[in-house]
């Protein structure tokens, strides 16, 4: 009998502070992909699809209860999952997202203080079954994120946070990463684009 998860794709998402240079890497890596001969799909979170992208207007612009900021997330990531990431899977085709629910953890939860046991009841709810195959976590000290974010363009709500927003978000992300090591792979973002790519070229060659 075959298998039937045979011919499934991989899901491999994007994380990191605001600033630790993700986005660099997310064209390189759907390149990397697609010359292997993978169908790529990209998106990102919050956004997606076409409510997604409304929802990520408000997120990124409007004030809000964090609980509301939450519960929004994972309504635009449910919706993601329906429309574009299951059914992207199931065809076979590898999908990469940029932020998944290990952000809403950093942001949500480390950032911005919501109860953990909340942020892990929303996951169970949406995504029971569905994680990564591979998340990539771009890492950078704060200051060099800072200066990243300064010199690119006019700053969202959450891109405006003060450093300990921020530290609070990388620690949770490297918490997240000692939690889940076989999932979440650190990388060192203060490297040169080069040895970055060069890095991540090795770790797709181990997921297949």
């Amino acid at each position: 009998m075959t298998d039937s998860t045979a011919s499934r794709g991989k899901f491999i998402s994007f994380e990191g502070i605001d600033g630790a240079g993700k986005s660099t890497h997310i064209a390189f890596v759907a390149a990397t992909l697609e010359a292997k001969g993978k169908r790529v799909v990209s998106s990102r979170e919050p956004g997606g699809t076409a409510l997604g992208e409304k929802l990520r207007d408000m997120l990124l612009h409007e004030k809000m209860h964090l609980e509301t900021e939450a519960l929004l997330m994972f309504a635009s990531r449910r919706e993601h999952i329906a429309q574009v990431i299951e059914p992207a899977l199931e065809r076979g085709d590898w999908v990469i997202s940029d932020r998944f629910t290990d952000a809403s953890f950093a942001y949500q939860g480390g950032g911005r203080g919501l109860d953990r046991a909340k942020m892990e009841a929303l996951e169970q709810w949406v995504h029971p079954h569905l994680q990564p195959d591979l998340t990539l976590l771009f890492d950078v000290p704060l200051d060099v994120a800072r200066a990243r974010l300064d010199a690119t363009r006019t700053l969202d709500k959450f891109e405006q946070e003060k450093a300990d927003f921020f530290a609070a978000c990388r620690n949770e992300y490297l918490r997240r990463a000692a939690q889940f090591p076989e999932r979440i792979v650190v990388i060192d973002s203060t490297k040169s684009i080069a040895e970055t790519q060069a890095t991540l070229v090795g770790i797709l060659e181990k997921l297949g």
